[in-house]
């Protein structure tokens, strides 16, 4: 029996590391051939190895996310190569400063706004093209549960999460005629370098990893999920509900 996603194209961003890193290469294991993009080229030539050793394929992307004519050259080289994506993993983020609203410079605003929001805004009009000649477009986007509860000191990040909800439920209204199904998932606390960066001193070794999580992230991928607009929330040890 053939794995669940033999021949498709899957593009993760933000693959270098972390959750991306962990599903780009479940994608690969699962028969996808993975465009992986990122900024950090040694990350990215890491998972190139892990998905060869795992018996798959990918296709290296070194790419800044802000560079917006370079996600629209993207789209353009895939419609060439591949003339569809099946799979969108928009994963690629920025903490931010966390300190108070007043006191957060309007640059670092700009650049947690232009990371985590519009650039998956492109990467939508990049691929919106691709995702609906495949025969099961899947699109997921990583979130965050602070968008429940608006945490003090969180501003940049927990706006970018609920802009980026907002973003993903109306591309699911304007694409839910189509073959194409988008959806949200939010890891919870995973152990990744962002985690550790927000909070110094957690041990890492009480968060679930990565490569669990990202588990989930393909369950969404599939050509079998039929949901849309949904945000879903990793359990630990359960899967997503």
């Amino acid at each position: 029996m053939p794995p669940p996603l033999a021949g498709r194209i899957a593009l993760v961003t933000g693959a270098s590391r972390g959750i991306g890193y962990a599903t780009a290469l479940a994608l690969a294991k699962a028969g996808a051939h993975v465009i992986a993009v990122a900024r950090t080229v040694g990350g990215l030539e890491e998972l190139d190895d892990a998905i060869k050793a795992a018996g798959s394929s990918a296709t290296l992307v070194p790419l800044d996310l802000k560079d917006y004519e370079g996600i629209d050259r993207l789209g353009h080289a895939l419609r060439q190569r591949f003339a569809r994506l099946d799979v969108l993993v928009g994963n690629a983020a920025m903490l931010g400063p966390l300190s108070p609203l007043g006191h957060v410079e309007a640059k670092a605003w700009q650049e947690v706004i232009a990371v985590n929001v519009t650039a998956n805004w492109r990467l939508i009009c990049a691929m919106d093209e691709l995702l609906k000649r495949s025969d099961a477009g899947r699109v997921v986007f990583i979130s965050s549960g602070i968008t429940a509860t608006a945490h003090a000191y969180w501003g940049p990040y927990t706006v970018s999460k609920a802009a980026l909800e907002a973003l993903a439920r109306t591309y699911a209204a304007e694409t839910a005629t189509t073959k194409v199904r988008v959806n949200l998932f939010n890891p919870g606390p995973t152990r990744t370098r962002m985690r550790a960066q927000a909070f110094p001193g957690e041990d890492p070794m009480t968060l679930e990893a990565a490569d669990k999580v990202a588990e989930k992230v393909v369950e969404l991928c599939l050509p079998s999920v039929t949901e849309t607009g949904k945000l879903y929330a990793y359990q630990k040890g359960q899967g997503v509900s």
